[in-house]
């Protein structure tokens, strides 16, 4: 039930305080939270009942969906292509791509509380640069949730967020990172600074999926194969690794606030350093021995 508890946090402060300070933002409050509460709720089902993978990812696709359609037709994302059917499909990937990354991420005591925490934390610190301000007040909101939550969720755990709230976590990241409109000039850069905020679970689903495949066994299926694993695996206690998954989250954290201030003739090497960065860690990890 830790999932329903940041959930409720969240929902409530922010729904209060935009109720307080600006009712006419309620509408896009509103098209942020439900699609996550609706996930959220699928995700606690799958807690109590253990759905198979197929409900799950129907549900998800079709939140991500009516997020994706809901964002397009209001003009409240960029257009990264100019075709709306087009940036409906990508954000439609999006959304079920980090919904599953935070969910796969959730796989040791700490581990994705601290990472939303960091990540919500960058985008609220980069949203205020480019004076978004609601966007950053509901960074903030979530960070606070989680960050309130990790001191009950980091090792050894008291309690856990499950589904319910991985999936919510999962759909009110994806919801203000697509809202977000970074100060890069240069194409590459611009896509890089959002995708650098979720760099390090994006790496745990990337090298669990292709590690699932190459040994014959379905992407949906758990194992002991994600990121934290594999760092125990090298020797580290529990403890060791979450620390080392979050100062990976904070060094590509780091890496996105410094493209968002890097003068725009040197955005593109900053850029390729970063990808490199990710590049050699996915090589590194996926060579990495598994626990069994």
């Amino acid at each position: 039930m830790g999932g329903v508890s940041i959930a409720l946090g969240i929902a409530v402060i922010s729904f209060s305080a935009t109720l307080l300070t600006n009712a006419d933002l309620l509408p896009l409050l509103a098209s942020i939270l439900i699609p996550a509460v609706l996930l959220g709720a699928i995700g606690l089902i799958d807690d109590v009942f253990n759905l198979s993978p197929l409900p799950r990812f129907v549900a998800q696709s079709m939140v991500g969906l009516v997020v994706s359609l809901i964002l397009v037709k209001t003009k409240t994302v960029g257009s990264p292509t100019g075709s709306d059917s087009v940036d409906t499909l990508i954000t439609v990937f999006f959304v079920i791509a980090l919904c599953n990354s935070i969910n796969f991420f959730d796989n040791i005591d700490g581990g994705a509380a601290g990472a939303v925490t960091i990540s919500s934390i960058t985008l609220a610190l980069l949203s205020a640069q480019s004076n978004q301000y609601y966007l950053a007040a509901m960074s903030v909101v979530v960070g606070g949730s989680t960050l309130g939550f990790l001191w009950w969720n980091k090792s050894p755990a008291r309690i856990y967020m499950g589904d319910a709230g991985s999936l919510f976590l999962g759909v009110i990241l994806a919801s203000l990172l697509v809202r977000f409109e970074p100060n890069p000039i240069e194409n590459l850069a611009s896509f890089a600074v959002p995708l650098l905020v979720i760099a390090v679970p994006a790496l745990d689903t990337a090298v669990v999926i292709v590690s699932r495949i190459s040994r014959g066994m379905s992407p949906f299926r758990g194992g002991r194969d994600h990121l934290s694993h594999r760092l125990i695996a090298l020797g580290l206690r529990k403890k060791s690794a979450v620390l080392g998954l979050w100062s990976l989250c904070s060094l590509f954290c780091l890496l996105a606030l410094l493209l968002s201030l890097t003068p725009f003739d040197l955005e593109i090497y900053v850029t390729y350093l970063a990808i490199g960065i990710w590049l050699l860690l996915f090589v590194f990890f996926l060579a990495k021995p598994l626990v069994y």
